[in-house]
């Protein structure tokens, strides 16, 4: 078990770089085309885009609101039917054609790389889906993700722990598998207001880092490599505002610089990635 859990990015000098990504999923690495389904005072039911839902959310069964032509009073019956395990087969299509987003250049950086991530989506998917859909991406070479580049970090990797790969190995399956994939609503909650099981998710993953972290570091000090401190670097990036805004409030340690982890928060709201400044983005 030790073993299998180094895997995470390699620098020039052959040494884990500790970086770690946790990424929302829909406008922050994919422009998806999923749509939530709303009702309007007619009775027809609407399709909202997630980005769009971002900011209509706090509004919807609240009062009455204007949106691409409709008065929207509430969410349709089985309003996130495609974000569900329902959704399964129609999450893997979408994300093949799906168009990238404002942190998809991190997203390939961290599968090149072969860096530890975590998606923490609201969707429900189940967290097989999410896995695969990585995967699919990434052995298609999906605009800029690379198979190759990945299993040769993957291979560094072994090198580090004095391991080799056992012949007929799928080094990016074994990769994936130590990775983690939270969609929060999946078997509870709701996408609705998926705040809290984020932070539930993203308190998890800190975790799992930390615990991985002081297994590398123990590795690093029997191979004389002492130059690196191993505190884990975690880049934790979402374009809804209020995820980040509940981020914020949960994880101020961290966020400061005093915790075992050097965190840091990205918005991605209308497709542009910056680093989040507090409450005064809202």
């Amino acid at each position: 078990m030790i073993k299998r859990k180094l895997k995470e990015g390699i620098d020039d000098t052959g040494t884990p770089d500790m970086k770690y990504y946790a990424f929302d999923w829909d406008d922050n690495i994919m422009e998806m085309p999923t749509q939530i389904i709303l009702m309007d005072d007619k009775g027809n039911e609407i399709g909202m885009t997630t980005e769009d839902f971002a900011d209509y959310r706090e509004m919807i069964g609240k009062e009455p609101f204007e949106y691409e032509g409709h008065e929207i009073v509430n969410f349709a019956p089985n309003a996130f039917r495609y974000f569900t395990t329902e959704g399964d087969k129609n999450f893997i299509v979408d994300a093949m054609i799906a168009k990238p987003s404002a942190a998809w250049n991190d997203f390939v950086e961290c599968l090149n790389g072969g860096s530890i991530f975590a998606i923490i989506t609201a969707r429900g998917h189940s967290p097989y889906i999410l896995k695969e859909a990585c995967y699919n991406l990434l052995i298609s070479n999906f605009r800029g993700l690379s198979a190759e580049q990945c299993v040769k970090n993957l291979h560094k990797f072994r090198d580090f722990v004095g391991e080799e790969t056992p012949r007929n190995m799928d080094v990016i399956r074994e990769y994936l598998d130590m990775c983690k994939f939270y969609p929060v609503s999946y078997g509870k909650g709701s996408a609705a207001k998926p705040e809290e099981l984020k932070n539930e998710a993203l308190e998890e993953f800190i975790n799992y880092i930390k615990e991985m972290s002081q297994v590398i570091g123990k590795r690093a000090y029997l191979k004389n490599l002492v130059s690196n401190n191993f505190v884990p670097k975690l880049g934790v990036s979402d374009d809804d505002l209020k995820n980040l805004q509940s981020y914020q409030r949960r994880f101020k340690k961290e966020l400061g610089g005093e915790g075992d982890v050097d965190m840091k928060l990205y918005s991605t709201r209308g497709g542009k990635k910056s680093i989040y400044k507090g409450e005064d983005n809202l």
